[in-house]
């Protein structure tokens, strides 16, 4: 068993819960989170207050799973990737477990 971890634009979240569906991952966590990248926007630069950083709205997604699961999922989220015509692609890590109850 691992723990799987993935994270994805808002826009993205039905999406997503598809591919953990298809790939078989019943049980699942999700949470708000606020994405952040470190360089200057041309939004950024003409902000009222270019001081500050905004947050995109996005969602971390986390499961307990079998190895062939996780494989089932990372094939469908690269899948899902290729084809995406925004610069937002669906990240994914997986954490191994040494003792869980």
């Amino acid at each position: 068993m691992k723990l799987v971890i993935v994270t994805a634009v808002e826009e993205y979240q039905k999406e997503v819960l598809k591919l953990f569906k298809k790939a078989n991952i019943q049980n699942l966590s999700s949470s708000d989170i606020d994405g952040h990248k470190n360089r200057p926007s041309i939004t950024m630069a003409s902000s009222w207050f270019p001081g500050e950083q905004f947050g995109n709205e996005s969602r971390l997604f986390f499961s307990f799973a079998e190895d062939g699961n996780i494989d089932a999922l990372f094939e469908l989220l690269k899948v899902f990737n290729e084809n995406l015509e925004s610069n937002n692609p669906i990240k994914a890590v997986v954490v191994p477990i040494e003792t869980y109850i």
